[in-house]
């Protein structure tokens, strides 16, 4: 099912694309760059775990909510973070499959770390959630800009999947911040700390995962692969950084960063495919445009 579905209740739209995984052909999709293919597999294994923990806040939340028009968004936000997971889910099922079958331990505690959170009240729930949603304006300017660096001549299943999440995380990267202002307003600090528990706890579970990826292959033994992983990840925190401070500034809003243009094109070429054809990015290609592959689904 590659064409585009929306529902009549949101004016976000909802792409159902099944990646097939059993396509990739090992989990170091990137062979270049073994190091950023973990930081990325790493991420993926928290996926299943922090968004659904996402889509029960705004779900609880959008009760109190009596904006319809933010609703609907709500509505398309917990449709597009269910799409997500479930391909993450079946691209961690992948890894663990070929060597990486002890990430399952890993999982058990993403597990309780998260029902843990469900315990906290909505207001620190919410602003967690809208805390991570700030991050990935940043992690999206990482992705696209690098995206030679990041993506080229490797998996395009791997790479095409990144980059449509993210995609879709700029889509709706008002929501989250718009129901916490609108149900907790004047919280200023709040959601300051919000932004810094969703950024730095995800960042926190990631870590954990790519480091014992990392070790299972004997890269993090070796002095040229954690050099590379050390540059790897300040690049990282050179994109995203800037978007945490000039989040804590009071004006801040989401709709006020610019997105790449690469989303928009991302997303018109999306729109002209056929029924039976899957998003897949040209990797070959060094610019990686913004146009796909031929393949059915």
């Amino acid at each position: 099912m590659g064409s585009l579905k929306k529902t009549s209740k949101t004016t976000l739209p909802i792409r159902l694309i099944p990646f097939d995984f059993d396509q990739v052909k090992q989990p170091i999709w990137n062979k270049q760059h073994p190091e950023w293919s973990h930081m990325v597999n790493g991420t993926s294994l928290t996926m299943p775990y922090l968004e659904p923990f996402l889509i029960r806040t705004m779900r609880e939340a959008c009760k109190y909510c009596q904006n319809e028009d933010l609703n609907a968004d709500v509505r398309g936000f917990i449709a597009q973070e269910g799409q997500h997971f479930q391909n993450h889910r079946k691209y961690n099922e992948m890894l663990k499959a070929n060597g990486y079958k002890d990430l399952e331990i890993l999982e058990g505690l993403m597990v309780e770390e998260y029902k843990l959170f469900q315990n906290r009240d909505l207001k620190w729930r919410l602003a967690y959630t809208a805390g991570f949603e700030t991050l990935t304006l940043g992690v999206t300017d990482f992705l696209v800009h690098n995206r030679r660096l990041l993506f080229g001549n490797s998996d395009p299943v791997v790479a095409s999947l990144v980059l449509w999440h993210f995609v879709e995380e700029t889509e709706h990267k008002n929501v989250a911040f718009d129901l916490f202002n609108d149900l907790f307003p004047n919280n200023y600090f709040a959601r300051v700390r919000g932004l810094f528990a969703g950024s730095f706890h995800l960042m926190k579970l990631a870590r954990r995962a790519y480091i014992q990826m990392l070790k299972r292959d004997g890269f993090w033994y070796r002095l040229s692969s954690r050099l590379r992983l050390y540059k790897m990840v300040a690049l990282f925190f050179r994109n995203t950084l800037p978007v945490i401070c000039r989040a804590m500034v009071p004006s801040f809003h989401p709709s006020k960063y610019k997105d790449p243009s690469w989303i928009e094109r991302w997303s018109i070429a999306y729109s002209n495919l056929s029924d039976n054809e899957l998003p897949l990015l040209d990797t070959t290609n060094p610019d990686i445009p913004p146009q796909f592959v031929s393949q059915a689904s």
